[in-house]
């Protein structure tokens, strides 16, 4: 996806996490380096695992109202920050953590206009290590989302990472991971984030189809991101998104299953131990939310078939 150059970025949406030594913090499950810490973290983190515990279970919410108003900024800039670079779209084109910031924009002016319960997450963009309310944790982690503070943590050198796994380096697959873990927030919101950890592992498990619903989150934004669904062209900050564009996200949506990093990792497919879901079952539920732009297509707990 494209910004358009003329738009304007709110820097307070996202802050920065800094970098160095930190010290653990609220209860959250420490998080380690090293070769073996990078194969448990990637299968068990990647794109949402989470450090510390989550909100009390409730069933997916089913009301949804698409006739809001964008989500507009506060003015601040971020708090520990300097995102001064990032002031219009040709920002987000060309900085990656503008596009973070681009991203973040887009992603929460779309859930505050759809869902009149949505309350606005920050992003913290970080490098090495960052505390979190969910722990400490390292780049090592990949991108997450900690429910005990409600924010988004990225390290933008994770994209580096995602191309090395078979992402096309498109925008969009780079998007499409922010959009995922604000999937996550709304499912805390929601209340029904914490039953990845009620049951953890398997094919079919509560934590794949944690995973899987907010892939199909992140296809719902997508479908919506450029305001053409809705006729809120004007107000939106994306250009119309392409079929390649599309290809991008499908590209790091098979990159990180299960079956796809297992396969490279350990040389064999254990489903037993799936956390995220399978290459195909990420690709389908983001095509679901895309095709129809519907939330309510998304309940993935109801879902006899995972695709």
């Amino acid at each position: 996806m494209t910004f358009k150059e003329n738009a304007r970025l709110d820097t307070s949406q996202v802050r920065s996490g800094g970098g160095g030594r930190g010290r653990s913090g609220g209860g959250g499950m420490a998080v380690g380096g090293g070769i073996g810490g990078i194969i448990l973290l990637v299968l068990y983190m990647l794109f949402g695992g989470n450090l510390g515990g989550t909100s009390g279970v409730a069933e997916p919410e089913t009301s949804w109202n698409f006739s809001g108003t964008e989500v507009e900024g506060t003015g601040e800039e971020g708090a520990s920050g300097d995102f001064s670079h990032c002031k219009t779209g040709a920002d987000a084109n060309e900085y990656r953590d503008c596009l973070v910031v681009g991203t973040v924009n887009s992603v929460q002016q779309f859930w505050s206009s759809a869902w009149s319960q949505y309350q606005p997450a920050k992003t913290v963009i970080f490098s090495g290590v960052v505390n979190t309310g969910c722990g400490t944790a390292n780049s090592q982690v990949g991108p997450f989302y900690c429910p005990l503070d409600e924010q988004v943590y990225i390290d933008v050198s994770f994209f580096d990472q995602l191309d090395q796994m078979g992402a096309d380096g498109g925008s969009l697959a780079q998007m499409y991971v922010v959009g995922h873990e604000y999937g996550h927030h709304v499912q805390n919101l929601n209340g029904v984030l914490g039953r990845a950890q009620q049951d953890p592992q398997g094919p079919e498990s509560g934590a794949v189809r944690v995973e899987l619903q907010a892939d199909c989150y992140a296809g719902v934004w997508v479908a919506h991101a450029d305001g053409t669904r809705l006729g809120q062209e004007d107000a939106a900050i994306l250009e119309p998104i392409t079929r390649e564009q599309i290809q991008s996200a499908l590209s790091a949506a098979e990159a990180v299953g299960d079956d796809r990093i297992q396969e490279t990792m350990q040389g064999r497919v254990t489903p037993e131990s799936w956390t995220h879901g399978s290459s195909a079952q990420r690709q389908h539920w983001f095509m679901t939310g895309y095709q129809t732009g519907d939330p309510n297509q998304c309940n993935t707990f109801a879902a006899a078939d995972l695709g």
